[in-house]
């Protein structure tokens, strides 16, 4: 797969920005999708479908990232390594049926945690920050437990990438050290030469909907990354990686979580 970047211009902020065209169209064979992949060292941005890059979709399992944030920020968890008692419901995937911590659940992407989570931090304090953070349309009326999850709350994948730059900055609305701990529960693949962080989504309702958001530190720089398809969350991260890879912004590593 060879990467051609052509100019091209987006507005962002009222400001007009120089983006360059991602040209990785084999690389989602055939589902319609978009990619945004953005240098924090020097604001270069790259696109793959711009129109679809602005377009707002549930956010699903990437949601884990924002709540985590709340979670820990409001005190509904203490820390990544606090367990809540698996309830005994059998779910549809066999790592979901245990206990969890903050951390695993993360890693494992079990649902029921953050749901249980989320009905902890209540509708007041989860709007609060929500519209702090400017987070997609910010729209929570879909039931506090699964308002992320096909429902109503919704993001772009440029607001993706803006939220994912915020939280390596850690200028998000939340204590340093609670952002601290987001990133390190996101590493997925830590080598010598760089550090991939990362958090995928599925639309389970129909599989028609993937996401693989994150970002890298490597040698040189930061990069920050939103994929989404029409498709599930690993086919994201697989276009997500390939793309990185061909860039040489991650070498061949190995996988320290799904």
């Amino acid at each position: 797969m060879i990467l051609v970047f052509t100019g091209l211009s987006t507005e962002t902020n009222a400001e007009v920005q120089k983006t360059k065209r991602l040209m990785i169209e084999g690389l989602f064979n055939g589902k319609d999708g978009t990619m945004v992949l953005k240098n924090l060292k020097n604001d270069n941005i790259y696109v793959y479908n711009s129109e679809r890059s602005t377009k707002r979709l549930t956010p699903e399992s990437t949601f884990k990232v924002p709540n985590s944030l709340i979670g820990l920020e409001t005190g509904a968890v203490r820390d990544e390594y606090e367990v809540k008692r698996w309830d005994g419901v059998i779910r549809e995937f066999e790592n979901w049926n245990r206990d969890h911590s903050l951390a695993s659940a993360m890693r494992e992407s079990a649902i029921w945690y953050y749901q249980d989570m989320a009905r902890d931090i209540g509708e007041n304090m989860m709007i609060n920050y929500i519209n702090q953070m400017g987070y997609g349309n910010g729209d929570i009326t879909g039931r506090i437990d699964k308002f992320w999850l096909d429902s109503t709350l919704k993001i772009s994948a440029l607001e993706q990438a803006d939220f994912m730059e915020n939280l390596v900055e850690e200028e998000l609305p939340f204590n340093e050290k609670n952002q601290k701990t987001v990133k390190r529960m996101m590493i997925q693949d830590e080598q010598d030469s760089f550090t991939l962080h990362g958090k995928s989504g599925t639309r389970l309702s129909d599989m028609g909907l993937g996401w693989y958001i994150g970002f890298v530190e490597n040698d040189k720089e930061t990069w920050v990354f939103a994929v989404n398809i029409d498709g599930s969350g690993t086919e994201a991260k697989n276009i997500a990686v390939e793309v990185l890879k061909e860039k040489e912004i991650i070498g061949e590593g190995r996988e320290k979580s799904k």
